[in-house]
Formats: structure tokens, C-alpha cells, sequence
């Protein structure tokens, strides 16, 4: 524990990147390789369930030191995290070691053995006694990450990226190599660091991804010079990025997240199937009815779910878009050109019983369509008209490209449509979190109805700059009407210009549509409230976009 406090000490000290790369190299080089195991999988965001919620730790601290709560609540605004708020007030009534030089569990230990054992008392007597004890040989800072492995809520600012370039670096291998051996369900334990550092290929992991190919904006790209003819044009649509494995008689479905899904889509499992052995596919699941595809607001109706109904699988059915073949036959042709990969997925795809298959009018496994365009002017048309082929703009690869890690700056663009938009007044604000918990940062906006009524339709808390935040934290304090807990509501005078990427019919919303990826783009002091838009013209968008 004591060399993970120092890791994580000085990761949250540096917005360096090589000194965080120092810093991990210095970790992973010093630790046992089963703490190093955990450290990786903590700071991958691997992490295990939380064994206690924040509020059961605030509630163990208060019952054990008889701590008034209205003091607990003022420290609290003035730090915004329960951890680190409690880590501080032990500090203060001594309840912490005053050093880290004592003799202390490895993070091994503390992972597989004293937490779980924690989670194992029923007794919250006990359990306080237990946790109480513990702080008593930490010191603070250790409190601190103590306390966030607990509640499952461990972060730190540092990037998977930096994480594997740090374990490239220190034991010598690949980046590639040690991003897909990291990729999907890994393991703690001695056996699995061994094998992410292996010079031989030793994962037998059958269910293993590999991780994702991503795009930098296509506005991001530098010089004039593009010729078309070099790249492949695809729609972008808004859907779930998926790969699909078909190994060792087993087939697996994982999101661009790394969560395996394969669950959520049952109907997408026969025709995996049909694939050959040793298949894999990059690709996006959308929501797909009768040849069309729907808005995400509909598959947003599946996601998060183990077991779907027979009504949902009818109501809202999925298919899968192939982009992409990353395997075949078992070999991994990832270092192929596109090109390549575009004809091994066609033949994959055209042959045998995916080829019988493809007869079935709900043949729910087919490949991205390519699209053309002569110069940037006609590329500029296709990306307005994206919208109309229910997509959210388009993919340019470079056909000569390989498959990379992550993001490679000329390889993959995205060139999506400009964001719906829609003029808002505030209504309700609420404080962030964190560093934020001393600003209102957290604001729902609405629109006015038939009734000159206005009516909540979506919430945002980007888009800011620092300065205009504090201008409307202040405004927020000064016109605050009522209270309900954390929430304030306020006059409604300040209108802003809301962006979103997608909207849809939705019975669960007052306002009657849900907006996907709300944000603020601009503060309207121009408007007045009584200019804000009406819920009738967000029912004119969803007309114009056929929904």
C-alpha cells in the first residue's frame, strides 16, 4: 500500500506526462507482480464492486465518534469528496498514523483478503471497529485511497494510454501487444502480470477484444491537400461500437468500453455463429426495424440489461453494421491495409451460410455500405444529408491504413453533422462534484409550452468557460427562489443556446423528447426568456429528421 499512496501521490501532483509515465515505470518496476496486477487493473478502471457506499462510511465515522453531522456537512462543501473529507477529519482527531513507515499489507493483501473480509460483517458495529482500526496504522493519504477502494470510486489522472506505454517501457514490449493482452476480462494475480509482460504468447483468453481503432474530428486534420480517391467513405451512425468474436465454438460480444454485452443482444448470437471459426469483427450495433435504423434513444431501451424480454427483443430490435475484420481463420490481420480487411470481411460475409443467411429479410448481420465523393465540396453534401440516411456523419479511413491502438492522427477521421440546437432558459441549478462542489455547475433548462408554461426538457454541465461559470454561480446565489435539497430553483432569465446530437420521442419526459449528449454552446445575453424556443419547435425537429 505504501508504494501505491506514493504512485498515486505523485500521478495526482503532475500534469506532466512523462513524469506520469516516470512515475508508473518506477511503480511497476519496484512492486511485486501482484500488486502491480491490482494497480493496473485500479488504474484501467478494472477495479472490483464497491464493498460499502459513501453514505455507509460517513454514516460508521459519525456513529463510531459521535462527529455532529451539521460539522461533517460544512467540511464536506468546503472538500466535495466523502473520502477525502473523512481521510481529513481523522487526520485532525488523530485517528491516522502520523507516517507510512510502518509495516503495512501489500495492496494484494489489502484487495483479496482484509476488503472483502470487510464486505463479509454484517454488524455495522462491527465493520466500524474493524475500519476504525485500520486508519489507525495509515496515514492520511492511504486513509484516503482506503476509502475510495471501499466505495469502488478509485481515480486518478492518468490515462490507459500511459499505462501501457509505462509497462512498454519498463519491461521492453510492444504498446500494441501489452493494449490487447490489457483487453476485456483480465484477471489479479502473479499469472496474469506474467502474461501481459511475456515476450512469448502465452493468453489462451478466447473471449479476449482487441482494443479499438478510434478517429481524431475530421476538423482537426492540418493542410488542404486531401486526395478522396486514398480514403474509404462510410456513414457514422449513433449507435453501440461492438466487436464480435467467434472462438473456440463460443462466440462474445464487447463494447467499445470493454464491458462483454453478449447478453444484451441475444438476437445478434445466431448469426455470429454462422461466422467461421476464429472471426473477428469490428462493427456497430444500432437499433433496427423493419430495414430502418432508429434514433439511440431506442437502443438506449436495451443497454444495461442481462436479461431482455421476448416484448423487448420485439419492440426493439438490434442489428450489427460490420466495419471491420481484425481476425481470421484465428490470425490476427489487424497489419493488414484496410483495403484487405474490407475484402476479407466481403468474403466472410458472402460465402457459405452467411451468404443463405443474407436471404432472410431479417438478416440482422451485414456490412457498411461505401459511399463516394469526387472533392471536398461533395463530401461536405453527403455529411449534411447524413441525418437523412440515420446516420450522424462519416468515417474517412485510409484504405492503405493498418488497424491501430487507439488514435493515430491521419489514419481514421469523423466528420459528423453539426449538433441540433436549441435555445433554453435555466431553471434549476445544482453544485458539481469534487473540485466543482463549491460552484453551481449542474443546470436543467426548459422550454416554453402551449400554455406559456415552461417545461424541463434537458440537463447539461459543459460548455463553459471557468470565467463564465463563476459569473452564473453568482447570479445563481443572488436569484435562487427555492431550495429542495441540493437543487436550486432560479428566475428564469438567462436563456442559452443548447447542443445536442440526437433527439426522439420519449414517454418518460414531461417535455415528451429526450436530447442525447446535451451542452451548452453558447450564453444567450441577447435573449430574453420570452425568446427561448417551444416545445412546439423541438416537435418540428423531430418532423424534419422523420421521427
Amino acid at each position: 500500500m505504501i508504494l501505491f499512496s506514493e504512485l498515486f501521490e505523485e500521478l495526482d501532483s503532475t500534469t506532466s506526462t512523462n513524469e506520469k509515465v516516470q512515475a508508473l515505470k518506477k511503480f511497476f518496476l519496484r512492486s511485486s507482480y501482484e500488486d502491480s496486477m491490482w494497480a493496473l487493473l485500479l488504474l484501467t478502471g478494472k477495479s472490483p464492486k464497491r464493498v460499502l457506499t459513501s453514505r455507509d462510511l460517513k454514516e460508521i465515522f459519525l456513529q463510531k465518534k459521535h462527529y455532529p453531522l451539521w460539522l461533517y456537512e460544512e467540511c464536506y462543501s468546503h472538500v466535495g469528496d466523502t473520502a477525502e473529507t473523512l481521510s481529513l477529519l481523522a487526520q485532525t482527531l488523530g485517528l491516522t498514523s502520523l507516517d507510512s513507515t510502518g509495516t503495512h499489507p501489500e495492496l494484494q493483501v489489502w484487495m483479496e483478503e482484509k476488503i472483502p473480509a470487510l464486505a463479509k460483517i454484517k454488524d455495522r458495529d462491527l465493520q466500524g471497529d474493524l475500519l476504525l482500526g485500520w486508519w489507525k496504522d495509515l496515514s492520511q493519504q492511504e486513509v484516503f485511497i482506503l476509502n475510495k477502494l471501499i466505495t469502488g470510486a478509485f481515480r486518478v489522472g492518468v490515462s490507459e494510454r500511459l499505462v501501457i506505454r509505462a509497462l512498454a517501457e519498463a519491461f521492453q514490449r510492444p504498446s500494441d501487444q501489452i493494449a490487447h493482452r490489457i483487453s476485456g476480462d483480465i484477471k489479479p494475480g502473479k499469472e496474469s502480470f506474467e502474461q501481459i509482460i511475456s515476450l512469448e504468447n502465452v493468453s489462451n483468453n478466447y473471449s479476449q477484444p482487441y482494443p479499438f481503432c478510434l478517429a481524431h474530428p475530421f476538423t482537426e486534420r492540418k493542410g488542404e491537400d486531401f486526395n478522396l480517391s486514398e480514403w474509404c467513405l462510410e456513414w457514422k451512425y449513433d449507435g453501440i461500437r461492438a466487436q464480435a468474436l467467434n472462438r473456440n465454438g463460443e462466440v462474445y460480444i464487447w463494447s467499445r468500453g470493454e464491458e462483454q454485452i453478449t447478453a444484451t443482444f441475444p438476437e445478434l448470437l445466431p448469426s455470429f455463429h454462422l461466422l467461421p471459426e476464429g472471426t473477428v469483427l469490428d462493427g456497430e450495433i444500432v437499433a433496427y426495424k423493419n430495414k430502418q435504423i432508429l434514433p439511440f434513444q431506442e437502443l438506449q431501451k436495451r443497454l444495461g440489461r442481462k436479461k431482455v424480454s421476448p416484448a423487448t427483443l420485439k419492440e426493439t430490435p438490434v442489428a450489427f453494421i460490420a466495419y471491420d475484420c481484425l481476425e481470421s481463420g484465428g490470425q490476427d490481420i489487424r497489419a493488414w491495409s484496410l483495403r484487405e480487411r474490407k475484402e476479407e470481411l466481403s468474403r466472410i460475409l458472402g460465402e457459405g451460410e452467411i451468404k443463405s443467411a443474407k436471404q432472410n429479410i431479417d438478416f440482422i448481420l451485414q456490412s457498411s455500405a461505401l459511399l463516394e465523393a469526387q472533392d471536398l465540396n461533395e463530401l461536405e453534401k453527403l455529411r449534411l444529408d447524413s441525418r437523412h440516411h440515420d446516420a450522424e456523419g462519416l468515417m474517412l479511413k485510409l484504405w492503405s491504413g493498418v488497424y491501430t491502438v487507439g488514435r493515430k492522427t491521419g489514419n481514421w477521421w469523423k466528420f459528423k453533422v453539426d449538433p441540433l440546437t436549441l435555445d433554453a432558459v435555466l431553471i434549476y441549478a445544482q453544485a458539481g462534484t469534487g473540485r466543482r462542489s463549491n460552484l453551481y455547475t449542474d443546470y436543467t433548462f426548459a422550454l416554453w409550452n402551449s400554455e406559456k408554461e415552461l417545461v424541463p426538457f434537458a440537463k447539461a454541465y459543459s460548455g463553459l468557460d471557468q470565467a463564465e461559470i463563476d459569473k452564473l454561480d453568482s447570479w445563481i446565489r443572488r436569484h435562487t427562489k427555492e431550495k429542495f435539497g441540493p437543487v436550486r430553483s432560479v428566475n428564469a432569465e438567462q436563456v442559452f443556446e443548447i447542443g445536442f446530437e440526437g433527439i426522439g420521442p420519449s414517454n418518460r419526459h414531461k417535455s415528451g423528447i429526450a436530447v442525447r449528449f446535451p451542452r451548452i454552446l453558447k450564453w444567450r445575453h441577447d435573449k430574453k426568456p420570452e425568446d427561448a424556443d417551444t416545445l412546439e419547435n423541438a416537435q418540428e425537429l423531430l418532423k424534419d429528421l422523420g421521427l
